[in-house]
């Protein structure tokens, strides 16, 4: 079972929504999809695909990136935000940054612009080491750093070690960050015709996980950044454990036995020494793909209550990938705050305990899944700092 409750002690945000957790927080809670037409991305005349991309911003001292630059952000607003919340941090501060694919732009404009021949500093930039290292020089932080990475998972997975980290005593607070900002045309194409993104239709008309009629989801971007620590005065959630699993079946497929998404699951509940019957709410992965969401829907009709509800707020914010999880997260986290949670409207028929729409959360705990692409399975279990921790 998990040790001891993990406090989610600040949150700082860049998302295509904008700059700021207030800028993700206003566009989830008005129910406004972040994702717009994109005119630089259109090709052969096809128009300007719908993705939710993170604009221009940030500290140009931050590194010549908007990868960079975001992920600075990111961190920098976390951290103010724990210190206004009362968190201090200890001798040991970790850093775990959640990445995918990293400086895509950089890497492009490296290969077909610049064939290969730049400065020793441009190169430098490129390293995934680099943004780890300027964050760590900035705070004067000696504890560990790394990256971790679990394809759409990635949020889970970081959250897990940093977890981790601090059960076992190697450190005693962690910065934790996810960043993606992949959404250039060339990755957007391909996942299109992988069949899972849609760029040609409105988002909430295009995604619509758990309803009728769902396409795929509408790409997005981010970069989400957390406090942990433990026994903090003010935290946003309480993060009381969780699981990860691997379906060892197929690059893209979700093993249709859904034995170890299933496995997953109930490890995480056990890992939190709770029932299934004290959750109240799925913070689904729900890309609005068939697979995943039939997979997440049969799992949580198997083994939650009746009164539990599920959501997904892709339709809203947009996949994005390896950032989603802590994306979706952050939103639980504000929601719980702000006394609701930000789900998206319902446009079709769908499953009878989907929520529609900002709704005010009743008591009970979340539980956040996360299914990455080549079999990654993953849960959290969350609880607002408002109640006990669960008999």
């Amino acid at each position: 079972m998990g040790l001891r409750e993990l406090d989610i002690a600040g949150l700082g945000a860049v998302t295509g929504y904008g700059w700021g957790r207030e800028m993700l927080w206003r566009g989830l809670a008005a129910a406004t999809p972040a994702a717009r037409p994109q005119e630089d991305y259109g090709e052969n005349g096809q128009g300007a695909p719908w993705a939710a991309i993170v604009p221009d911003g940030g500290e140009t001292t931050d590194g010549p990136s908007r990868f960079q630059r975001a992920m600075r952000f990111a961190a920098r607003e976390a951290i103010a935000d724990a210190t206004e919340r009362g968190w201090r941090p200890g001798r040991r501060v970790g850093l775990l940054h959640a990445v995918v694919l990293g400086e895509v732009d950089l890497w492009k404009d490296f290969y077909l612009t610049h064939d290969g021949h730049v400065s020793v500093r441009s190169y430098l930039a490129l390293m995934p080491s680099t943004p780890i290292s300027t964050l760590m020089q900035e705070y004067g932080f000696h504890g560990p750093a790394m990256n971790v990475g679990a394809m759409c998972a990635s949020g889970n997975a970081g959250l897990l070690t940093a977890k981790a980290w601090l059960d076992s005593g190697i450190v005693d607070d962690v910065i934790f960050v996810a960043t993606d900002l992949s959404v250039t045309p060339e990755n957007l194409q391909h996942f299109t015709e992988l069949g899972v993104a849609i760029t040609d239709t409105e988002p909430l008309q295009a995604c619509r996980p758990f309803q009728e009629g769902s396409q795929g989801f509408i790409m997005g971007e981010g970069s989400v950044a957390m406090v942990l620590s433990h026994g903090t005065s003010n935290p946003y959630l309480h993060v009381l454990g969780g699981s990860m699993s691997h379906d060892a079946y197929h690059v893209t497929s979700i093993d249709p036995e859904l034995t170890d998404i299933t496995r997953c699951f109930t490890q995480a509940l056990d890992n939190a020494g709770i029932a299934p019957e004290q959750v109240r709410y799925l913070n689904a992965h729900g890309p609005g793909t068939r697979q995943c969401d039939r997979a997440e829907a049969a799992v949580f009709d198997a083994l939650f209550p009746d009164t539990a509800e599920l959501y997904s707020i892709k339709p809203l914010a947009g996949h994005c990938q390896g950032a989603a999880s802590a994306v979706e997260i952050a939103a639980t986290a504000l929601g719980y705050d702000r006394d609701l949670l930000p789900a998206p409207p319902l446009v079709a028929t769908g499953h009878p305990r989907l929520l529609s729409g900002p709704t005010r959360p009743a008591a009970g705990l979340t539980v956040k899944s996360s299914i990455g692409m080549g079999g990654h399975n993953s849960a959290v279990v969350l609880k607002p700092p408002h109640i006990g921790r669960p008999a």
